[in-house]
């Protein structure tokens, strides 16, 4: 019997940045997984592009530089396409309404939903920090079928139990949280009961 493939020598992380708006989650999550030495696999959409540009200032190139690695939206031969090349799983902040629905149905157009679905065969950790208010009918419909296939839907709500002074601040406890499902615990998260005091009182 042959030995077992030796492990990649740092965590690998799929990062999808779709069009929604929030791109600022996936950037900071690419800064995430700098300081906590994870190798990023970054996919940004089409229509990511334009919400880059309206949002931050930056440039596709731009966003590239804080990734470890960038794969073109349209190279449905990536790495992060095949379930042999193991990663933590993949997280796509933020997800638009669209990209989740292409997760959902298994008919994926993209690199960035054809990486999604092969994280949800291959059993593997897939956050959705799906931005999208009001949600109809149809909405919910879909995040109910992609929890039943193991997804993760995290929308990136702030905790204002943290106290946040700034919306940095809330965005780096979403994102942090979202981490903590890949069991990545990063430095900006606080804490109940640990960095926060917890509340004692009668029920």
């Amino acid at each position: 019997m042959s030995d077992p493939a030796p492990l990649p020598d740092k965590p690998r992380l799929g990062v999808g940045i779709s069009g929604a708006y929030g791109v600022v989650y996936g950037l900071r999550t690419l800064d995430a997984c700098r300081e906590l030495g994870v190798e990023s696999h970054l996919v940004l959409s089409k229509s990511a592009a334009l919400t880059l540009s309206q949002e931050t200032g930056l440039s596709v190139a731009e966003v590239n530089l804080q990734a470890d690695v960038v794969h073109r939206a349209g190279d449905v031969g990536a790495a992060i396409a095949s379930g042999s090349y193991r990663t933590l799983g993949m997280i796509v902040a933020p997800c638009s309404v669209r990209t989740m629905s292409e997760i959902a149905t298994g008919v994926t157009a993209s690199l960035l939903t054809r990486a999604a679905d092969v994280t949800l065969k291959e059993r593997r950790t897939l956050v959705l920090m799906v931005r999208e208010t009001p949600l109809h009918l149809g909405h919910l419909r879909t995040m109910t079928k992609l929890a039943e296939m193991g997804a993760v839907i995290a929308p990136p709500l702030p905790a204002f139990y943290t106290k946040p002074a700034t919306i940095a601040e809330m965005v780096d406890q979403s994102v942090g949280r979202a981490l903590d499902l890949f069991g990545l615990s990063w430095r900006p998260v606080k804490r109940w009961g640990e960095d926060l005091a917890t509340i004692t009182g009668e029920a």
